[in-house]
């Protein structure tokens, strides 16, 4: 007669010792941990949140670095704002009387010639900037379009559209102040000796009204590069089959560009042109180095004109006011850029 195993109860037989002890482990980890969040009130950060915070951890120094470059001089001038700093206390700018908010006042008022000088620069500036990124934007996206394609020399162009970006600015600008020159320059040379253009008297282009379209065209030289790179890359993760799918419908170049192209470089696009417009807008470098200290007015820049009244009239006061309102104001433009852009593209998702 065959005899039925019988299930033995927990606890018994040659295994009890083993069982006894895993349970004992099993219950005794929850208790453990709960003992030590008792005691020191938190759980030990496991291998995860480590591998997680490391890389935080290896930017912190670089981070910073950065806050101390960027953070002590701002909050510098916003205190030296505050303060009636002239060239009598520059040794010591701590002891510059403290005027509160005259300065803001004096910089804001356009019936003054300090407010109605500041108000005819940051129009100006508000016009160039407008022509300067628009221009950028147009020429890099038409360049970076045409690129596409394959043809014989195309890494050539492209590395020769790429120049004037790579260049140092100093040696770009200086190059075209040369080629302004009125006598000599290039410029008057090839439109007044060459082809015949507004007649044998050559232009001035680095004074009078003439300076702006100077200032455009040294701006948009040096900055539609970066537009043509930014733009060249982004047109890498449009699908080849959607413009052949597109063509076989009968989509002609223009529709293609209208209807692919365009939409699919939209989130590119707001990155591009907010990035152009804070360069091109706080942009100090290509008017001093095209004019010098001494601007024209009509290339009167507001990046130059704080640094005239700040270092030329040694009004530090006045224009680290200048300076903190021009900060106030290209953050407003930001975010509200940012918003409505934003919000555009959430619709259209949404359609």
């Amino acid at each position: 007669m065959t005899s039925v195993p019988t299930a033995k109860p927990p606890g018994t037989g040659p295994d009890a010792a083993a069982d006894v002890r895993s349970g004992a482990d099993a219950a005794g980890r929850p208790r453990r941990a709960a003992a030590r969040v008792r005691r020191t009130g938190r759980l030990r950060p496991t291998g995860r949140l480590r591998r997680t915070a490391l890389p935080y951890l290896l930017l912190l120094p670089a981070l910073l670095l950065e806050l101390l470059i960027h953070l002590v001089p701002m909050v510098t001038g916003i205190v030296m704002s505050f303060r009636e700093l002239t060239q009598f206390f520059i040794r010591d700018w701590s002891r510059a009387p403290w005027t509160g908010l005259r300065n803001y006042e004096l910089a804001v008022d356009v019936n003054r010639p300090v407010g109605e000088a500041l108000l005819g620069s940051f129009l100006t500036t508000c016009l160039f900037t407008l022509l300067s990124v628009g221009l950028c934007w147009l020429l890099g996206t038409a360049a970076a379009v045409f690129t596409q394609g394959s043809f014989r020399g195309r890494g050539f162009l492209r590395a020769l559209f790429l120049v004037p970006y790579a260049l140092p600015v100093y040696a770009a600008v200086i190059t075209w102040v040369f080629m302004f020159q009125r006598d000599n320059g290039l410029v008057n040379h090839v439109l007044h000796d060459q082809l015949g253009l507004g007649g044998a008297e050559h232009t001035f282009w680095l004074i009078g009204d003439n300076s702006f379209w100077a200032l455009l065209t040294v701006s948009v030289w040096k900055g539609w590069p970066f537009a043509f790179l930014v733009v060249t890359a982004a047109l890498q993760n449009i699908p080849g089959d959607l413009y052949e799918a597109a063509a076989l419908d009968g989509a002609g170049v223009w529709q293609q560009i209208r209807r692919i192209t365009l939409p699919s470089l939209g989130a590119v696009n707001q990155v591009l042109v907010l990035v152009l417009f804070l360069w091109t807008f706080n942009d100090f470098n290509t008017p001093f180095v095209l004019f010098g200290k001494a601007a024209p007015e009509a290339a009167d820049l507001i990046s130059v004109h704080i640094y005239q009244s700040s270092f030329v009239t040694w009004n530090f006061g006045t224009g680290s006011a200048m300076s903190v309102l021009l900060l106030l104001f290209l953050l407003l433009v930001t975010a509200g850029y940012l918003l409505v852009t934003t919000r555009g593209r959430r619709n259209d998702d949404a359609r």
